[in-house]
């Protein structure tokens, strides 16, 4: 009996002590603070080969892999890199990420993952020569998405030094030898997401995609086109949004639309809250670069974008055939919506320009500067006028950047550098903006495997909105 008792009462005191333990454990656990860990998919990758080949899997958090030759993800496999992450090119050969199944950069404002050249330097120096710029050698070749790709999602993201000329091409839509881009696809079902994301130099357009459903948000475009190219050069097969974009010094313009290629569906896109400065000026054939370009059976629409200093305003080809020797062929017109955009000029030349000479551009009542303040009784879209009453009017009062701005400096501004292009409390550009404006939702919503958020386009102008919504660079 006195040993039944004394196991019960043994058993009791450890049950206690066990108990005592845990709801200490308990406690504890409560003053700790837990971080997710990093998303990873497969097996890491690991460092001590170059990237060449077949892969998939993870590229671990601040760890820098260098590459040795084209990579291929296969079309059921993912590929994932995670923030800090580092992909080093030799910067003398142009080798390419292709992409068949899934990659997701996934970086983060703290730790952005590179795709970059180590060894090539940034010569950000205001009126440097172009010709000896590393920025439009084209150091490497691309990301592409294939044919049957599903996903490319690049977050916080810093693409440097790419788009060079191909050798053997590595991707069905590309020629040998033909100039790359730094980021194309070629699905209409594929989700192409860019944001967040820096894109510095090429030597075309930066992204040129032949098919896919994209959001593109929230980036800053430095350095792009030697002597032509867009910031996006939209092709056939492509839905979807361009929007919060800064875009700078790019040679032609910051976004174009065209359906040219003949897939399905038609191109449609919004171009909204994107600023644009000082476009144009490496690209020397006529009525071509500046702002934006809608061409070639594209549809869709453009609101509340800053334009300063810009070689031409917004381009709709209408029902011209010939430019000044450019063959252009005519943009879906009837389904181009547009409204309150602003322009801002230095000089009498682009100011003949804010509605381009020989273009359907119509104005509207809603732009800055007001059509009636400059523009003729009567005008109709492409004519010529007289532009002087609007040079050098409404400075859009950014934080740092010198406006008025002399003739001579237009062409020396393709980077961001010391600049601030946000806009100053008393900015006539506040508060002129449309919300009035559904959005193109052809991308999931998520974390990892879409974009982040589709920001709807803001009442205020350009890509920094005083409510903190827009670029977070």
């Amino acid at each position: 009996m006195k040993k039944s008792i004394t196991s019960k009462f043994i058993f009791a005191a450890a049950a206690m002590a066990v108990s005592a333990f845990m709801l200490g454990s308990c406690q504890k656990s409560e003053e700790v603070t837990v971080s997710e860990p990093l998303f990873q998919v497969g097996k890491a990758v690991s460092t001590k080969t170059p990237l060449s080949g077949s892969i998939k899997g993870t590229l671990l958090s601040d760890s820098t892999y260098t590459v040795g030759g084209d990579v291929f993800i296969n079309e059921t496999d993912t590929l994932v890199i995670q923030p800090g992450a580092r992909i080093h090119f030799p910067g003398n050969a142009p080798y390419c990420f292709v992409v068949k199944g899934t990659l997701l950069s996934l970086g983060s404002q703290a730790k952005p993952i590179y795709f970059t050249v180590p060894s090539a330097v940034k010569t950000d120096v205001y009126g440097a020569d172009p010709t000896k710029d590393p920025a439009y050698k084209g150091l490497w070749g691309g990301i592409y998405g294939e044919t049957m790709f599903k996903s490319i999602v690049l977050k916080w993201t810093k693409v440097e030094f790419g788009g060079g000329k191909l050798g053997t091409s590595p991707v069905s839509f590309m020629a040998n030898g033909s100039t790359s881009y730094a980021i194309s696809s070629m699905n209409p079902d594929g989700i192409l997401v860019v944001e967040d994301s820096w894109i510095y130099g090429s030597i075309d357009d930066p992204i040129r995609p032949f098919g896919c459903k994209m959001n593109v948000m929230r980036n800053t475009f430095e350095k792009c086109g030697f002597t032509g190219g867009e910031a996006m050069n939209i092709k056939s097969g492509v839905t979807g949004i361009f929007a919060y974009n800064l875009v700078i010094g790019m040679a032609t313009n910051g976004p174009k639309a065209s359906n040219n290629g003949g897939r399905n569906p038609q191109t449609n896109i919004q171009m909204y809250n994107n600023t644009m400065i000082h476009n144009g000026y490496r690209r020397s054939s006529a009525g071509r670069g500046g702002s934006i370009n809608f061409e070639e059976g594209a549809r869709g629409g453009y609101w509340n974008n800053l334009m300063v200093n810009c070689k031409y305003g917004p381009r709709i080809v209408g029902a011209t055939a010939n430019y000044s020797g450019n063959a252009l062929v005519v943009a879906d017109t009837t389904n181009i919506k547009y409204s309150n955009n602003y322009n801002y000029v230095d000089s009498l030349k682009i100011a003949n320009e804010v509605y381009p000479i020989g273009f359907a551009t119509k104005p509207q009542t809603t732009d800055i500067p007001a059509p009636s303040s400059f523009l003729p009784a009567g005008y109709k879209p492409g004519a010529v006028y007289d532009g002087s009453a609007i040079v050098g009017k409404n400075n859009p009062l950014f934080v740092n950047f010198p406006l008025p701005m002399t003739a001579n400096r237009l062409a020396d501004i393709s980077f961001v550098g010391s600049y601030n292009f946000r806009l100053q409390p008393t900015s006539p550009a506040l508060g002129k903006g449309t919300t009035d404006v559904t959005i193109l939702n052809v991308v999931p919503v998520h974390p990892r495997f879409g974009a982040t958020a589709l920001t709807p386009p803001n009442k205020d102008m350009g890509c920094y909105p005083a409510d903190g919504s827009g670029n977070k660079h």
